[in-house]
């Protein structure tokens, strides 16, 4: 029983890291497809009229060099006179990324609800409520998307982009009052990821199948798959960046701790848009310095408005209850105070952190309550903490917090 307490951990840890591994590799190959065929579509120039190019059809061309050799890429109008062969599709680089984060999420996050998604200090809830409340944000997110594209407002980009950046704010407003910080930055970008791999499951492949099917029959195509298509991969393009900062937004407790880190996410995810925009336009031919100029200028606006104050002095460590209990626990705090304090603190005296990692504070009774299972998990059945054991806990130690973990943590 003792070695399956230990090996479940341990075996879901590994799964946790083959499975990020997968996604991030999955997701490089979906990126780099996206902004591959959006730097293509925008870099493109139109042949010359009554060119032989233009006689068959073709709207735009180029040529480039890489690894040693020259392409010369073309695109159609509508469709070629006749369907080739062979044709590459793009699909499964998304279903793949998609599919593998939501195993990393239900591995890191749906497993251990109560541990990553429920702070009490935000919303008591309970781990099925939490659970409910990630999946449910997915499909009204996915819905809500999906019917504004099919409205009248679908129609104008410029504010269609306002209303679903604003929608998106508003979920992570909602998401933060109910979920740990964390938590609800991982399911905002669940969210977006949805939102785009929908867009290439529902209607840019389904699109894609409808003109091969025409040409197959001896149709041409009609041209408002493309257009269709054209416009949910335009959407994707500019998800990419924000979600890309979510991706990696664990690493940085600042954001995600902070008093108002729905605003923060919104000023960073605002960010990732005019700097994306910046690299569109340029691909077309057009240098906007401003937008980069924005989007470095919300970046540091952030940087300074969540900037730590300036370390205050420790309080002094509360009275021992003569009890057995209150000792117990008074030797756990002594230990967490000599070996985790230093970082998981509000302000971390050692060098390097400017924040408690994943947002984690050890410096009183109650902090260390609420984050009983985690201490567990990590000093005890996996002995990842401290990192590298930067602090030189003992096996003594160790075992002093299985102890108070075991008893019942009181």
């Amino acid at each position: 029983m003792e070695l399956f307490a230990y090996l479940v951990p341990y075996g879901l840890e590994w799964l946790n890291l083959l499975v990020r591994w997968l996604h991030v590799i999955t997701g490089i190959a979906w990126i780099g497809a996206s902004f591959y065929f959006v730097w293509l579509d925008n870099s493109i120039r139109p042949p010359a009229p009554g060119s032989e190019l233009a006689k068959k059809g073709v709207s735009g061309e180029l040529w480039a060099v890489h690894g040693g050799g020259f392409y010369n890429p073309q695109k159609y109008l509508v469709a070629p006179a006749e369907l080739p062969k062979e044709l590459h599709w793009f699909k499964w680089e998304a279903y793949s990324t998609w599919l593998s984060g939501i195993a990393l999420l239900t591995i890191a996050y749906y497993f251990n609800a109560q541990a990553m998604m429920i702070d009490k200090s935000v919303a008591d809830i309970t781990s099925l409520q939490a659970v409910g409340i990630g999946v449910g944000t997915l499909v009204v997110g996915w819905t809500v998307y999906d019917l504004l594209c099919r409205s009248p407002l679908g129609k104008h980009d410029f504010w269609f982009g306002v209303v679903i950046f604003a929608l998106i704010v508003a979920a992570a407003y909602g998401l933060t009052h109910v979920l740990s910080g964390r938590a609800a930055y991982i399911h905002v970008g669940a969210l977006i990821g949805t939102i785009m791999v929908g867009n290439v499951l529902m209607l840019i492949i389904p699109g894609q199948r409808k003109m091969v099917e025409a040409m197959s029959a001896g149709r041409m195509p009609d041209p408002v798959h493309g257009q269709k298509a054209k416009q949910r991969s335009v959407h994707n393009n500019y998800f990419t960046l924000p979600v890309l900062f979510i991706m990696i937004s664990n690493h940085y407790a600042m954001t995600y701790r902070h008093e108002y880190s729905w605003l923060v996410l919104a000023m960073i995810m605002a960010a990732g848009v005019f700097i994306r925009h910046f690299f569109n336009l340029r691909h077309k031919g057009r240098v906007e310095w401003r937008y980069p100029v924005i989007g470095l200028a919300l970046l540091a606006a952030v940087a300074v408005a969540i900037a730590p104050s300036r370390p205050a002095a420790v309080a002094a460590a509360p009275a021992v209850d003569p009890q057995a209990a209150a000792k117990q626990f008074a030797q756990v705090k002594t230990i967490i105070d000599h070996r985790c304090v230093s970082c998981h603190a509000a302000q971390p005296k050692q060098a390097g952190f400017a924040a408690a990692p994943a947002g984690i504070m050890l410096e009183n009774e109650a902090e260390i309550r609420q984050n009983a299972e985690k201490i567990y998990k990590q000093t005890v059945q996996l002995k990842a903490m401290p990192l590298a054991n930067l602090t030189q806990m003992t096996d003594a130690e160790r075992a002093q917090v299985a102890a108070w973990y075991e008893s019942g943590a009181k």
